[in-house]
C-alpha cells in the first residue's frame, strides 16, 4: 500500500493533477478491454483470492457501507461479485509513523473490528475466513470470505505474545515493515538501514510466524531483509502486493529477477500489484519528474505568482499521468512465468491503496474477468489461470497451516 508514502501524491503532486491525469482516450481506451463469456465464467468458477485490498483503512478514514454499491473506492460487494472475487485479504494497514508515535495495537484492533462489523452487517454476503478450509467452505455457501493481513508489523511491538494475539484475531499474514524501517526489518523505501536486513527480533519473529501459522510477507522490506527472510523461513513466503523491478529500474520496492529466483527456491508466490507506478517505468518516475518541473517554475517566477500558477497549470495539462494498462500487468505475469514458473504467480491488486493510479482495464474489483481474458489471449491454460487466480496462494497458505500444526 502507498497510503503513507505517496497515496494521492503519485498523481497529485500538486492540486488538480489527478484531474489532469485522466487518459486522453478515456473511455475508448478502457472499452478495448472486454471479457468474453468464458472469461466471466472462469472468474466466477475458480477460487479468486486477492491478497491486498485496503478497505479497512479506507472506511476507517471515511466510512462507507461497502456491503452496498459505493460512489467512491475500488471495492464494494456488488462490484466484487461482478468480478468473481471470492476472498479479499483486507489489509490491516498501520502507517509507519506509529512505530514512533505509539497506538499501533489500538489501530490494528479498530481495523479488525471494522471487518468483523462488516460481516455482522451482511452475514448473507460476507463471512470471516481464518483458514483455507474456511475459504473453500464460504465459496460453496455463496459467501465472500474476509481474510486479514497486517501491513506493517509495528503492532507486534517486540513481543511474540502480540503475534499470538493477532493470530487469534484472524491475522494470517504480516508485512514485516512498511515505508520506514521498524523494530522488525529495514524498509525498501528507507535509505537508513539500521539492521542491514532483519533485526534480531525480526529473525526470531519469522521463526515464530512459521510455528503459529502466519504467512511471512516480504513486500515493502529491503533486499537484504528479503534474502534473510527466505533463508530463515521454513515455509514458503509471499510478496502480497509487489511487481517486477525489471520494468521499473531502481525501484527497490519491486522484486528483482534474482529475488524471484530465491522466491522460487522457497516455493513462494509473488502477488502482482496493479498500481501503475509498480508496473511501468514512466509512471514510476512521473512524480519526481513533475515535482522537478514545478519546483523549477516556482523558483524562477515565485511560488505564488500569477505566472508560476499559469505555467504550472500548463505543465499539468500537457503531462497527464501515464497510466499502465492491463497488458502491462500481463507483461509482469509473463515475465514471472518465463523466469520461475506459473506456480509462483498470484494477485495482490492494492485496490483502495494506490489512489487513482490503477491501469486501464483493471480499474476496480469488477474487472478481474478482463485479466482472465488477457491470460486466455496470451495462451494460458485454464489450469494455469486457476493457479494464478488463487490456487498458488492457497497452496502456500496450506503449507504454512500444515507446518504450524506439527510445530
Amino acid at each position: 500500500m502507498f497510503k503513507s508514502l505517496i497515496a494521492a501524491s503519485v498523481l497529485a503532486v500538486i492540486t488538480g493533477c489527478a484531474t489532469a491525469a485522466q487518459p486522453t482516450e478515456g473511455n475508448a481506451e478502457q472499452a478495448k478491454y472486454t471479457a468474453s463469456d468464458k472469461a466471466e465464467r472462469l472468474a466466477k468458477e475458480y477460487l479468486l483470492v486477492d491478497t491486498h485490498i485496503d478497505v479497512p483503512y479506507r472506511i476507517h478514514d471515511k466510512w462507507e457501507d461497502v456491503t452496498e454499491a459505493t460512489a467512491e473506492g475500488d471495492f464494494d460487494y456488488p462490484r466484487a461479485v461482478e468480478g468473481g472475487l471470492d476472498a479479499p485479504f483486507m489489509s490491516i494497514y498501520i502507517p509507519a509513523s506509529y512505530e514512533q508515535s505509539g497506538g499501533s495495537v489500538q489501530l490494528a484492533h479498530e481495523l479488525i473490528d471494522g471487518m468483523e462489523a462488516l460481516v455482522a452487517r451482511a452475514p448473507d454476503k460476507f463471512a470471516m475466513a481464518y483458514s483455507t478450509d474456511d475459504i473453500r467452505s464460504n465459496k460453496e455457501q455463496g459467501l465472500m470470505s474476509i481474510a486479514l493481513g497486517m501491513e506493517n508489523g509495528t503492532p507486534i511491538e517486540g513481543d511474540l505474545d502480540n503475534l499470538h494475539m493477532f493470530y487469534e484475531r484472524g491475522i494470517r499474514y504480516i508485512t514485516l515493515a512498511h515505508s520506514l524501517s521498524n523494530h522488525i526489518s529495514d524498509s525498501s523505501y528507507d535509505i537508513r538501514r539500521q539492521w542491514d536486513g532483519l533485526s534480531p527480533f525480526g529473525k526470531e519473529l519469522v521463526k515464530e510466524m512459521n510455528k503459529v501459522g502466519v504467512m511471512v510477507d516480504v513486500s515493502h522490506i529491503s533486499d537484504e531483509a528479503f534474502y534473510q527472510a527466505v533463508e530463515i523461513s521454513d515455509v514458503p513466503v509471499i510478496a502480497s502486493h509487489s511487481s517486477l523491478r525489471s520494468y521499473t529500474p531502481g525501484f527497490e520496492r519491486n522484486m528483482s529477477d534474482n529475488m524471484l529466483k530465491a522466491l522460487a527456491e522457497n516455493e513462494g508466490v509473488i502477488q502482482i500489484n496493479f498500481g501503475s507506478s509498480f508496473l511501468a517505468e514512466q509512471a514510476n518516475r512521473y512524480r519526481d519528474m513533475m515535482k522537478k518541473r514545478i519546483n523549477a517554475v516556482k523558483e524562477q517566477y515565485g511560488e505564488d505568482s500569477h505566472e508560476a500558477k499559469r505555467r504550472i497549470k500548463d505543465i499539468e495539462a500537457n503531462n497527464p499521468y501515464p497510466f499502465a494498462t492491463l497488458d502491462t500487468v500481463l507483461d509482469h505475469i509473463d515475465h514471472v512465468r518465463d523466469l520461475i514458473g506459473v506456480e509462483h504467480i498470484g494477485i495482490g491488486s492494492d485496490y483502495d491503496g494506490v489512489g487513482d493510479s490503477l491501469p486501464v482495464g483493471l480499474k476496480d474489483v469488477s474487472t478481474y474477468p478482463n485479466l482472465v481474458q488477457g491470460l486466455m489471449d496470451r495462451g494460458y491454460s485454464d489450469k494455469e489461470i486457476e493457479m494464478i487466480l488463487g490456487g498458488n496462494l492457497m497452496r502456500v497458505w496450506e503449507q504454512v497451516e500444515d507446518y504450524a500444526e506439527t510445530h
